[in-house]
């Protein structure tokens, strides 16, 4: 059955992921964005996800047919972004996967979101969404299960293969300060994770 499109929860989600995305790109302009989790992204995230949380639980989760793409484009983009709330995450991830089974929106939307918070919390990724500097200082994906066959997965849920993502994100990174220590970026994010409870 067909769910009526609802133009002004479409209208809200849309105006949520722009605010996201604006206030990245104000941070980044003048660098801050780069120097641990901002405390202004935060925020944003959070409050997002509180309203996105509010919504889901009052209609479910916002599928194209109830918010078209962009507003389901836009809802997978603030739960992705909710990286300080794990339980969140977790709990809009089964909802995510449940309506890529129904063909509610694309399979690629749970498969970044799997990833995010398998890298979270410690462990190998599947589909190779997840990148971050490595020890080289170059922007690769993070740590992948099985890395031989990621191609097949990725194009299983309709994503480009693994080295047009990896060239795509070292070119949107070239603007970007390297870590100056690849040890010490490392302990930072483990302590961020325990400290929001990924581990």
């Amino acid at each position: 059955m067909r769910v009526q499109l609802s133009e002004s929860l479409q209208q809200l989600l849309i105006d949520m992921s722009r605010r996201d995305l604006e206030t990245r790109q104000r941070l980044a302009d003048d660098m801050s964005l780069f120097g641990g989790y901002h405390p202004d992204m935060q925020a944003v995230h959070e409050e997002n996800a509180a309203i996105l949380d509010g919504i889901i639980q009052e209609r479910g989760w916002p599928t194209s047919d109830m918010v078209g793409d962009d507003g389901a484009d836009a809802a997978w983009l603030i739960v992705q972004h909710a990286i300080g709330l794990p339980e969140f995450q977790r709990r809009c991830l089964a909802l995510l996967t449940e309506a890529a089974t129904a063909g509610s929106i694309p399979a690629w939307q749970p498969a970044y979101l799997l990833d995010r918070i398998l890298t979270f919390e410690g462990k190998q990724q599947v589909y190779g969404t997840s990148f971050d500097w490595d020890e080289q200082g170059l922007m690769n994906p993070r740590a992948i299960a099985d890395p031989t066959s990621v191609d097949e997965r990725r194009a299983a849920v309709g994503l480009p293969p693994l080295a047009e993502a990896i060239a795509r994100h070292r070119a949107q990174a070239e603007n970007e300060p390297k870590p100056t220590s690849y040890a010490e970026r490392q302990r930072s994010m483990k302590a961020w994770a325990k400290s929001v409870g990924w581990l």
